[in-house]
């Protein structure tokens, strides 16, 4: 939980998941607003079997659930234990699930800044992950690509425009990218918070977006944010650069940040055996200063991986805020 007592010297000497923390924070600070993809998620955990083993059509009984997830939720549900307010803002459709993720942003605390697209199906997604001797195991990840989220757009984001203007820290995340049109609306939604001494987040998914999306159309908008999170392996492919996986190779990684990407961003890379276990915090800084501090995520065996991304962005977001508060 949140200590007193703490300076900006040493709350960025200190690395985050010792405090804060990641439990939360008993004092919570800070007003976020969340912009990305609300959906009806199916999970299901395959019990000893792996996808390379179906060769074959197979019914499996499996714990399975139904929630109400996607990108902005699972950050806003996490972010909650951290920040005084979080709001969500996309657009959701119009069907039977509307209530239920209503109801859902009102049970964990989130301010619905939701725009309902008239007439049009919430988007579903399906996440399946096998099992493995050691480790996570696969993850597959199925989404309708019909979602409302992909049509945010850049007239949506200016009406919301007192709302960023009003946040703290506005966070955006890469698969808005996949759309022209909610990737127009991210970049103005940037631009109004650069514009307004809002900070902006940008969570850098899907992994494979070096595949997905131009590096073009990438780089712009990294160059208008104040953090980035995203593994270091996602970034070097991007920057075609080979994927580190130990900390002298992750170390290769800032230089190349500083020639291919605008601005300061605070890089929070993650690395390790599953691109999680570790972090290289960095910032280039003005005049030879800066950050640089690498630490362990606290993700490990017993772990549930399922939402740790979430709730480590979240503990980051709140001891670089508070560093920057008491600067």
């Amino acid at each position: 939980m949140e200590t007193a007592g703490v300076d900006a010297g040493e709350a960025t000497a200190r690395p985050p998941v010792v405090w804060p923390g990641l439990d939360g924070v008993a004092g919570r600070r800070f007003d976020l607003l969340v912009i990305g993809d609300v959906r009806l998620e199916v999970r299901a955990e395959l019990r000893g079997m792996r996808f390379t083993d179906l060769t074959a059509d197979r019914l499996a009984y499996a714990d399975a659930s139904a929630v109400v997830a996607g990108t902005a939720v699972n950050m806003a549900r996490s972010a909650t234990a951290y920040f005084r307010n979080v709001g969500l803002f996309t657009r959701i459709g119009d069907d039977d699930h509307t209530g239920s993720i209503r109801r859902e942003l009102s049970r964990i605390g989130v301010r619905d800044l939701c725009r309902v697209d008239s007439g049009m199906p919430n988007g579903v997604a399906v996440m399946v992950r096998d099992d493995a001797p050691a480790g996570p195991g696969v993850r597959l990840l199925i989404a309708a690509r019909n979602a409302p989220s992909r049509r945010l757009s850049e007239a949506d984001v200016r009406r919301a425009a007192a709302e960023i203007r009003a946040a703290d820290v506005v966070f955006l995340d890469g698969y808005a990218l996949l759309s022209p049109i909610s990737r127009a609306a991210m970049c103005a939604a940037a631009r109004i918070a650069n514009e307004s001494g809002t900070l902006v987040a940008f969570d850098l998914v899907p992994h494979d977006i070096d595949g997905r999306v131009p590096r073009c159309e990438v780089l712009p908008l990294l160059a208008l944010t104040d953090v980035v999170v995203t593994e270091a392996a996602t970034v070097a492919r991007l920057l075609e650069a080979p994927p580190p996986v130990t900390s002298a190779e992750a170390r290769e990684l800032p230089p190349l940040l500083d020639r291919s990407v605008g601005g300061r961003p605070l890089w929070l890379l993650r690395f390790g055996e599953t691109n999680l276990e570790n972090v290289l915090a960095y910032r280039r800084g003005e005049g030879g200063g800066g950050l640089q501090l690498e630490y362990a995520s606290g993700y490990g065996e017993g772990v549930e991986r399922a939402g740790f991304g979430d709730r480590l962005a979240s503990c980051e977001l709140y001891w670089w805020l508070s560093a920057r508060s008491l600067g």
